[in-house]
C-alpha cells in the first residue's frame, strides 16, 4: 500500500503495460498493491493486467516501502545475497545465485559500497541513498513486471534523490519494467527525469498525462508556470490549500498586495484553482488520450502471465538460509547477546561474591533459597533487555512474510536455532561462576541441572518477549508489558509466597502451573536441598534434612523427580513457540476482517458528528462534486468496462 499524504505527486516511467488503482482515504488517495490497503480503505472497482483480471500478488509485483526496513549488521552484499537465497530457485547453482546477486548489485549502482555494512547505532554503514537503492535491490531480484515505490526520496539530499530517480529509470527504459512511485516534492532535476505524472488533489485528478505537458496544461488553464518557478512546486502551489493560510497570515503585507498584481495564484483561492484545474482537465484533450489508452489496454490480449510465488526455494533452504543469516546477525550485533552475556557475567561475579561459601547453617537455608530464587527469577528477568533487538527484527520479518518470502514457522524454527548457541553460552558461563562460588552442591549432574535450568527459564522469557513484540510492536509499551507480565511471574513462583498459600482460583489454578518460575524453583530447591543435611535452629536438635526443608518449609512435594520440573519448563518452552506461532497466523488471517470492522466503526462515528453531516450536505449541492468513484469512471473519464 502506497499511502499518498496530503497533495501527492504521482509518476509512472511508461513501458508497454500501465496499471492503477486509486482509492479514496481522507484528503489523499490510497494506491493499493499486493491486497496491502491502509486500515480505513475499502476497496472497489477492479485490477487488471495486461487486460486480464488478476491479483497483484508475490512474483509479478514488488513494492518498496518508504522506511529502510534492513539488518543493519549484514553488509550489502550479504543482505542481497540472503534475500536471493530465499527466493530464488532451490534447483540454482551457488555460482548462478551469486552472478544474480552481481547483476543486480551493478543495476543498482551498489558494487563499490557492496561489502560495506548496512550500519546500525553502534556501526557506521551506507549512506541514505544507498539503503534506498538496496532496498530496492532486493525487490528486483525476481524481476518482476511492475514496481511500486512509496517516496523513494523523502529524507534524501539533492544529489542522492536524483542518484535514485535515475536509477528507477534505467530499470523502466532497460529493464522493461513499468515504474510506480509516490515522490515528496521532486527537484526541477528530478522532475525532469520522469514519463508520465499524475496529480491528485482531494481525491480528485488533476492531470494525468505526459510529465512534460503538465507546464502546458496549467498555462491553458490561466495557471502557468514562471519560467524560474520548479514545475513540481507550482503544480503544489496551485493544489495545496494549505498556501491560503499563508496569504491570509501575510494579508496586511505591502509586498504580498503588490504581488498580487504579478501572480495569478495569489488573486485565487486554492479551492477555486482546484476548481477549474479539475474541469479543464475533464474536457481536455489529455483526459480523452487517457480513455483511449484505456480502451485500446483492455483490448490487448494480453500474455496471461503464470502466477509465480514470492519464493521458489524448498522450506529446508529457506531454514538453513535464515538460521544463518540470524546468526550472523545475532552475532555482530553487540547489543542483542554479547553485552547481555557480560551483563549475565558481572551479575553472577555479583552473587557468587555475595553468597560465598554459604555453607550448611542454619542460616544458610534462607540464603540458599534467596540464591535460587534470584537465578530462577531476576537472572531470567534481565532477558527483557533483548526486546529491542526483537522489535527490529520483527519488523524485517513483516515486510519479508508480507512479500512471501517464507513462512512463520521457517521464521520461528530458525530464531530458536539461532539464539541457542548464545543462550547456551549465557547460562553456562553464569552458573559456572555461581554455582562454584557459592559452593552448592557437589557433583557434575547437579551441576548441569543448575545449568539447563537457567538456560530454560531464560529461553522461555525470550519466547514470551516474542510474542509480545508481535502483539505491541512499540518499543516502550513492550517494554511495560513484558515487564508487568515477567513481575506476575516471580509472584507466582513461590519464592515471595509459598505455592500452597496462593489463593486457589486464578493464582494458584491455572497461573502457578504455566508459568516456568514455579517449576523452575522447585527443581532447583530440590537439586541442591535434597540429600543435604543442616544445623538446627537451636542446638542439640536433630539436623533438617533437605527433605523435611522441602515438604514442611517450603510446602512442596518430593513425589516426582526434578527432572520432571526441568521437563516442564521446556515444555513451556514448545507451548510458548508454538503460541508465537498462532498468534502470527492469526495476525495474518484477522487483519482483514479488522480492517472492515474499523472502517465500520469510523464511518459511524463521523457520521454521529453535526460537522461532517452538514459537510456532506454541502458537498452534495456542489456542482463541481460528484459521487465518489475510482479514477477511471469519474466525469470525461469513464470506464470501458462495465463497473
Amino acid at each position: 500500500m502506497i499511502q499518498m499524504n496530503s497533495l501527492p505527486f504521482n509518476f509512472i516511467f511508461s513501458d508497454y503495460f500501465l496499471i492503477f488503482c486509486f482509492r479514496r482515504s481522507g484528503s489523499g488517495l490510497t494506491l493499493s498493491t499486493k491486497g496491502r490497503l491502509a486500515r480505513n480503505v475499502l476497496q472497489t472497482g477492479k485490477v487488471l493486467l495486461n487486460g486480464k483480471k488478476r491479483r497483484l500478488d508475490f512474483g509479478a509485483v514488488a513494492y518498496v516501502t518508504q522506511e529502510n526496513v534492513l539488518l543493519g549488521t549484514l553488509t550489502v552484499r550479504e543482505t542481497v545475497t540472503y534475500s536471493a537465497l530465499l527466493r530464488l530457485p532451490s534447483s540454482m547453482s551457488k555460482a548462478e545465485v551469486r552472478r544474480v546477486v552481481d547483476d543486480t548489485l551493478d543495476e543498482m549502482g551498489l558494487r563499490e559500497c557492496a561489502e560495506r555494512p548496512v550500519g546500525t547505532w553502534h556501526l557506521r554503514g551506507v549512506s541514505g541513498g544507498e539503503k534506498k537503492r538496496l532496498c530496492i535491490a532486493l525487490e528486483i531480484l525476481t524481476r518482476p513486471r511492475l514496481l511500486f515505490l512509496d517516496e523513494p526520496t523523502s529524507g534524501l539530499d539533492s544529489a542522492s534523490a536524483f542518484s535514485v530517480i535515475e536509477t528507477l529509470r534505467q530499470l523502466a527504459r532497460d529493464g522493461g519494467r513499468t515504474v510506480v512511485s509516490s515522490v515528496h516534492q521532486p527537484s526541477s532535476e528530478v522532475f525532469a527525469l520522469f514519463d508520465d505524472l499524475c496529480l491528485l488533489s482531494s481525491g480528485e485528478s488533476v492531470y494525468f498525462g505526459d510529465a512534460k505537458l503538465a507546464p502546458q496544461f496549467f498555462a491553458e488553464t490561466g495557471f502557468p508556470c514562471p519560467s524560474r518557478r520548479n514545475p513540481s512546486d507550482h503544480f503544489l502551489r496551485c493544489v495545496n490549500a494549505d498556501f491560503d493560510d499563508v496569504a491570509t497570515a501575510m494579508k496586511g503585507s505591502m509586498k504580498l498586495r503588490a504581488e498580487a498584481d504579478l501572480d495569478p495564484l495569489l488573486k485565487y483561492s486554492t479551492a477555486e484553482i482546484r476548481e477549474r484545474l479539475v474541469e479543464k482537465y475533464r474536457i481536455s484533450d489529455y483526459a480523452l488520450m487517457v480513455k483511449n489508452t484505456i480502451h485500446e489496454i483492455t483490448k490487448i490480449e494480453g500474455v496471461v502471465e503464470e502466477a509465480v510465488k514470492g519464493s521458489q526455494a524448498t522450506w529446508c533452504k529457506q531454514l538453513r538460509t535464515l538460521t544463518k543469516r540470524s546468526y550472523k546477525n545475532m552475532y555482530r550485533d553487540f547489543g542483542y547477546y554479547r553485552l547481555r552475556i557480560i551483563i549475565y557475567v558481572l551479575m553472577a561475579i555479583c552473587l557468587g561474591t555475595i553468597y560465598y561459601d554459604v555453607g550448611n547453617g542454619y542460616t544458610a537455608i534462607q540464603a540458599r533459597a534467596s540464591c535460587g530464587g534470584f537465578v530462577s527469577g531476576f537472572m531470567t528477568f534481565m532477558s527483557i533487555g533483548g526486546f529491542p533487538s526483537f522489535i527490529e527484527e520483527m519488523k524485517v520479518f513483516s515486510l519479508e512474510r508480507q512479500n512471501g518470502h517464507y513462512g512463520v514457522a521457517a521464521y520461528i524454527i530458525s530464531n530458536f536455532l539461532s539464539s541457542m548457541p548464545f543462550l547456551f553460552t549465557m547460562s553456562w558461563a553464569s552458573a559456572s561462576i555461581t554455582y562454584w562460588m557459592v559452593k552448592f552442591r557437589p557433583g557434575f549432574s547437579y551441576f548441569a541441572f543448575f545449568a539447563l535450568n537457567l538456560y530454560g527459564g531464560v529461553s522461555v522469557i525470550e519466547s514470551l518477549m516474542m510474542i509480545i513484540s508481535a502483539l505491541v510492536p512499540n518499543f516502550l509499551m513492550g517494554l511495560i508489558l513484558g515487564a508487568g507480565v515477567i513481575g506476575i511471574m516471580m509472584l507466582t513462583s513461590g519464592f515471595f509466597r509459598l505455592l500452597p498459600e496462593l489463593p486457589r482460583i486464578f493464582w494458584k489454578y491455572p497461573v502457578s502451573y504455566i508459568v516456568y518460575g514455579s517449576w523452575g524453583l522447585k527443581g532447583a530447591y530440590k537439586n541442591d536441598l535434597l540429600g543435604l543435611e543442616f544445623e538446627p535452629m537451636t542446638p542439640g536438635e536433630p539436623k533438617l534434612t533437605g527433605e523435611y526443608i522441602i515438604t514442611n518449609m517450603m510446602g512442596l512435594s518430593v513425589s516426582y523427580s526434578k527432572w520432571l520440573d526441568l521437563a516442564m519448563i521446556f515444555i513451556l518452552l514448545l507451548a510458548y513457540r508454538v503460541t508465537f506461532f498462532f498468534v502470527l497466523k492469526v495476525k495474518e488471517a484477522a487483519a482483514p476482517y479488522i480492517r472492515v470492522a474499523y472502517t465500520r466503526f469510523t464511518v459511524k462515528r463521523l457520521e454521529r458528528r453535526a460537522s461532517f453531516r452538514e459537510t456532506l450536505a454541502m458537498t452534495s449541492l456542489s456542482k463541481r462534486h460528484n459521487t465518489p468513484h475510482p479514477m477511471a469512471v469519474q466525469e470525461g473519464l469513464s470506464s470501458p468496462l462495465p463497473y
